[in-house]
Formats: structure tokens, sequence, C-alpha cells
């Protein structure tokens, strides 16, 4: 089930990051295909956990049927309140693997994807009401740019935007068609798909208001690991690398290191990686998607 779902990535440098304690309690924020947390429960005894996060409830087909397995259907913004309710206030370590699974760009109807004809949705959580069908109808010229320029580091996001804005007034712009039709004139000629990429992923971060998630759950991280615990992080482009970097580094993401009264700095986390662990060329060969992956791992003070 979950090759066809999900190819893990750099699997065994995720599970040799978290220096897995056999009994100990592990969260998989990003479950998935539920590649990652199956090999985490091979390294369980009897008496550890694994508990599993995912907001896609396509995810839900892929629990796992075991006693050490907690599923919650839930954003990993959410992380310390869910882990309070199931009565673990800390943990020895955390996963997470901020890519799209690959079963979401091959659903036609979810509309993650350059290569299907289907509405816009984009949303992760169905719950959510925003799709990207809305942010393009109905978001201003101006928030547009930014989104396009800082989400998607589109070159001429400017003209992106005044294109999108000027052809959404003759009709609504509600499918990768009605999309394509208004902004073919910017697409770079012999880069189509990258530059479709790009401006898909603007629109899905947007959505789904990724990196707003991401800062979210990285800050809960220090209280909700034990010391010693690890934190391991993937991320596929520099937008969630970075913050990632820095709150590793000097837990936050702009500006130097917290100091005391001493002078001693205030950080949660030892560093494990000095610079991103990448996928093997061995690796490479077989999943094209983990060439842009970056792997840190921090461990709690």
């Amino acid at each position: 089930m979950e090759n066809s779902y999900h190819v893990p990535v750099m699997l065994s440098e995720c599970i040799e990051g978290l220096n897995i304690n056999p009994s100990g309690v592990y969260v998989d924020v990003t479950f998935g295909g539920g590649g990652h947390s199956r090999e985490i429960l091979k390294k369980l005894d009897k008496n550890g956990v694994l508990i599993a996060f995912d907001q896609d409830p396509d995810a839900q087909q892929n629990k796992i049927n075991d006693s050490r397995f907690l599923f919650v259907d839930q954003n990993f913004s959410f992380l310390k309140n869910n882990l309070r309710l199931l009565g673990y206030k800390q943990v020895d370590g955390i996963l997470a693997d901020l890519g799209v699974s690959s079963h979401q760009f091959n659903e036609p109807a979810r509309g993650f994807s350059t290569r299907f004809e289907a509405d816009l949705d984009m949303r992760m959580d169905k719950q959510r009401s925003l799709t990207a069908s809305n942010v393009l109808n109905t978001y201003s010229e101006d928030k547009l740019h930014k989104i396009f320029g800082i989400y998607g580091e589109v070159k001429n996001a400017k003209s992106l935007a005044h294109a999108v804005v000027t052809g959404r007034m003759d009709n609504p712009i509600v499918s990768l068609a009605d999309f394509k039709k208004v902004i073919t004139a910017q697409i770079p000629k012999g880069k189509e798909n990258k530059y479709m990429a790009q401006v898909f992923q603007a629109l899905r971060i947007e959505v789904n208001a990724e990196i707003d998630a991401l800062e979210s759950f990285l800050l809960q991280a220090p209280d909700v690991l034990k010391p010693g615990g690890r934190l391991v992080v993937m991320s596929y482009h520099s937008l969630e690398d970075r913050p990632v970097k820095n709150f590793i580094a000097k837990g936050k993401f702009k500006g130097e290191v917290e100091k005391d009264f001493f002078g001693n700095e205030q950080k949660p986390f030892k560093v494990i990686t000095r610079k991103a662990i990448m996928a093997s060329e061995i690796e490479l060969t077989t999943n094209s998607r983990a060439r842009s992956a970056k792997l840190r791992i921090g461990e709690k003070l």
C-alpha cells in the first residue's frame, strides 16, 4: 500500500537521526503513506509508542493496526495540545517530512498536480474553506504578486499577478485549463514544467498556510521533547529549510541566539547536522523526489 501511495525519502537516514530508544515515545507528524512510521515501529519494543499526525483524510486509509500506534487526524501545528490529550507531556523523538506525498500529486481531484485537468483545490485538510481557486479569484494583485514571488520564487511574479487579475474579469478561474489560458503569455518557453511547479507550490503554501504551520510546530517542539530527544526534519525547498535550520541552530527564526545575564547562549538544541544531509546517489536513481530533500537534526539540550 505505502509504495503506491508514497515512497519515503531518506528512510534509513531519518530513522538513524531519531536515535531510537526501543521503549520510547515517538511522533511522526507527517504520516502520509506511513513508510517512516512502519520503520519506527520495527525499532520499538512492546513498551514503545508511536503517535502519528496527518490532516489529510486520504492518509487515514494507511493507518497501522498495531497496539503501539496512535493516530491523530490533525495538522502538526496542534502538536502539543494533542499529545497532552493523549497523556504525553514529553516524547523521545519527533520526525517531520515536509514533502507533499506522491499520492496527493497523483490524485487528479485534489488539484495538486499540473499534469491533470482538474479544479484548483489544493487543500490538505478538506475542512478548510480556502482553495487555490479562491486565492486566484479573490486576492488583490499586490497580494498575488507577493505569494508568487515569495512562496514560488517566480521571476515574473508581478506580471503573472497582473495577468490573473485581468483574466478573471471575464470568467472566474476554476480549473487548471482556465488558469493556463489566462497565464499562457507569462510562461517561459521551454521551461513550462518548472514554472508551473513553482506557481503551484506558491498556491499550495498559501492555501494550507504551510509556513505558519511549520513555524508553530517548531516553536512547540522544544517543550514536547525530553532532554536528549531528537527533532528530525526533512524539507524540500529553501522556504522550509531556512526556518528549520535557524530554529535548530538558534531557537528562533531571525536574529541572533538569545543570551542570559552571564552571556550563556539560550538555545533549545544541540545541532547534530552541521550541514544538511542529502539523499545518496543510489536513492536518487530510484526516487527523483529525493533530489531536493534536506535533512536536519537537533538534539534537545
